[in-house]
């Protein structure tokens, strides 16, 4: 449970109950694709039951599970079919058949083809965490979770929601920790990070399992080579990733969380409150680090500025002069950086 994590700031004026939530989330549950159909997401109940809660409430965090399903059809497969079409149509007209048609004839071909597809599903943790305001999402891929997001302002009364910034980017400030070989308080640099080239080569120099605290690493970046991922350790209780667009990717729970538990102490309430508790005291932890929350460009839900309202209410888009980055299910813009960080480990399954 949440091996990565995105984080979005709720803004303060959302003040909602349990119930109200798991009402809204009733009304998507997720469904199985049909015979025709590619794509369906919705909602499933975190503890796996049947017919249980769409959101379970542990310690006062609450937990949600989002679901998706897809149609695996490969293109060369597609392609065939479309060919045998057009092939049959010249031989009964003795006619190749047009743009337009041949655009039919793939939208034919899928609606053959589709019924016989395979499926694959994933699905994604999502921790909404009510007196810290924020919401977590476990997905390394930023696509991923504006469309769960915007799904969510859809669904949830007056939701409004901004992604973290924080004073110092998080390349700037791994850069500095690596080139002073002076790590944050509370956390310590591990064995494994990415240092990318800013000019036109784009070259890339990648360190595994190999201690960061070199003359060469600092090479690099007086060179200008710039951090894109950071392994580094919290409180010597979690081991994570952080990327250079603020995600936090690989995160483990190191043997000191598990002390004083028992082997069959497992199950979801104690999952959910482990991983709450250790990982929302190490958000706040990594904020500081990066200079605590900003104001500024990068500005919180708490100074954003509605961009536009409607029946979920308004949705927020970071104060001038960053302007919001695409667009709700609705149309409605979503709050979000002004170029989105890049999906340099994006999941292979749809989350």
């Amino acid at each position: 449970m949440f091996k990565n994590m995105i984080v979005y700031r709720i803004a303060p004026q959302w003040q909602v109950e349990l119930t109200q939530v798991e009402e809204a989330l009733a009304n998507a549950p997720f469904m199985e694709c049909g015979a025709t159909q590619e794509k369906s997401l919705g909602w499933v109940p975190p503890r796996g039951d049947e017919h249980g809660a769409m959101v379970e409430s542990v310690g006062g965090q609450w937990i949600l599970r989002f679901m998706v399903e897809s149609k695996v059809l490969p293109g060369s497969v597609l392609n065939r079919r479309v060919k045998e079409k057009a092939e049959r149509i010249e031989k009964e007209t003795g006619r190749k058949p047009g743009k337009k048609e041949s655009k039919e004839l793939k939208e034919e071909a899928k609606l053959d083809l589709l019924p016989m597809a395979f499926t694959k599903q994933g699905s994604m943790w999502v921790w909404i965490d009510r007196e810290a305001r924020t919401i977590v999402f476990d997905t390394s891929s930023q696509g991923h979770a504006d469309e769960v997001v915007s799904l969510l302002v859809e669904y949830l009364p007056g939701l409004s929601v901004s992604l973290l910034y924080t004073e110092t980017s998080p390349q700037v400030a791994m850069s500095h920790w690596l080139s002073t070989q002076e790590p944050p308080v509370g956390f310590t640099v591990d064995r494994e990070c990415e240092l990318k080239s800013a000019d036109e080569s784009k070259a890339v120099v990648r360190y595994s399992r190999h201690p960061l605290d070199i003359e060469e690493v600092q090479a690099h970046i007086a060179a200008g080579k710039l951090p894109t991922k950071l392994a580094l350790t919290w409180d010597d209780r979690v081991s994570l990733m952080l990327t250079e667009g603020l995600q936090i990717k690989k995160v483990s729970f190191l043997d000191t969380v598990f002390e004083g538990t028992k082997a069959d102490d497992g199950g979801f309430d104690t999952d959910v409150a482990i991983a709450t508790g250790e990982l929302s005291k190490l958000i706040p932890d990594l904020i500081e680090a990066l200079g605590g929350e900003s104001d500024g460009i990068g500005a919180s839900a708490a100074q954003a500025i509605p961009a536009s309202s409607g029946p979920s209410g308004p949705v927020l888009a970071a104060a001038a002069p960053v302007p919001p980055r695409g667009k709700d299910v609705a149309g409605r813009a979503i709050t979000g950086p002004a170029t989105a960080p890049a999906d340099t480990d994006p999941d292979s399954a749809p989350f």
